[in-house]
């Protein structure tokens, strides 16, 4: 990869020790990586503010992109990356292209517009705008590119005695208790051996949290755990299973790395999107596809062994190729020619 002595800025929000994997990797790809948080604190209080309105933190996000402004206006980069973007000021941007004019500026969102419209105004600073999600890809003429899984998935051990037949680790957000909870309830009747995992920053914002949001009425907070798991030792609770559950977004139609960290370990998948259909990996014998409105699971689903992916398409999952496709050649031809969003518009 074209990558070696390349200096690549790279801003992004922490989201679970994946933009560290990124920055990793393109070190260990040549470049000379510059990484700093997205946002000025990572605090719960922050987050809330942020989210909810960053006019109150205005001075200090102003200050904090100051001061990366000034560690960084000497360098000569190639590229800048940016992840998500929720926080940054669009001084900083305006600011970066006037004073690094010659670097390739690329964005990547693995949120919907709908929940983060703010990158409906990013679009503009940068040469190449990059999405998960499909509906945005086709409606913004945005690049298309899935994320993607990290080594740790998929190097499993093999041979692990099998404990459980499905799995769920995952942030306590919108419904997917309500949707774990039925799920947990079929496989109990159906004599399947389950484990769920809902993590939460802290208790005070869960329960302040749990205030706004009707999702979050009847979770019970017993079943909650404050511990974020690294991907080691979720990828050893994955191989003590025989398939993993995934509880996407309702308004959200890109894959979520579980997805894909799922597949790479050679589990079984059980999902509530539907749009997994349109991906080039899709196998019923690997993937059944959850009615959210109907969560009744099949029990034949996890008598059968997982059928391994073609090695070509799995390489098109890892973070090796989601590089790729962000700084060398986007990947548009392969992604969008299974999607039927992309097929009807022609």
């Amino acid at each position: 990869m074209i990558l070696q002595r390349k200096k690549i800025l790279f801003l992004s929000a922490n989201f679970f020790g994946y933009e560290q994997a990124i920055a990793k990797r393109l070190r260990e790809l040549g470049a000379e990586v510059d990484f700093f948080n997205e946002r000025p604190s990572d605090s719960v209080l922050s987050k809330g503010i942020i989210r909810v309105n960053k006019n109150f933190y205005f001075r200090r996000i102003n200050s904090y992109y100051q001061k990366i402004r000034k560690e960084t206006k000497t360098r000569n980069y190639d590229f800048f990356l940016l992840i998500k973007g929720e926080t940054i000021p669009y001084f900083f941007l305006e600011k970066f292209k006037k004073y690094h004019a010659s670097a390739k500026m690329i964005y990547y969102s693995y949120d919907a517009v709908e929940e983060y419209p703010k990158s409906l105004k990013l679009y503009s600073y940068f040469d190449k705008s990059f999405t998960f999600e499909p509906k945005d890809a086709h409606r913004y003429n945005l690049h298309f590119r899935p994320l993607f899984f990290i080594n740790d998935y998929a190097n499993l051990i093999e041979n692990v005695p099998l404990k459980f037949d499905l799995v769920f680790i995952g942030s306590a957000h919108t419904d997917r208790y309500l949707i774990g909870e039925k799920v947990t309830d079929s496989c109990n009747k159906k004599n399947l051996k389950t484990y769920f995992y809902y993590y939460a920053p802290g208790k005070i914002a869960f329960l302040l949290k749990k205030i706004f949001d009707q999702n979050l009425k009847e979770f019970d907070i017993n079943k909650l755990s404050f511990k974020k798991l690294k991907h080691s030792d979720i990828a050893e609770i994955y191989a003590q299973s025989r398939s993993v559950l995934d509880i996407n977004k309702p308004f959200q139609d890109g894959l979520t790395m579980r997805t894909f960290e799922t597949l790479a370990s050679g589990k079984k998948l059980l999902t509530t999107n539907t749009d997994i259909k349109n991906y080039s990996f899709f196998n019923e014998d690997n993937i059944f596809v959850l009615d959210r409105q109907q969560l009744d699971v099949d029990a034949g689903f996890f008598k059968s062994d997982f059928k391994k992916i073609n090695p070509e398409i799995l390489e098109m999952m890892t973070l090796d190729s989601w590089i790729k496709c962000l700084f060398l050649e986007d990947q548009d031809e392969y992604w969008k020619k299974y999607h039927s969003t992309f097929q009807t518009s022609n």
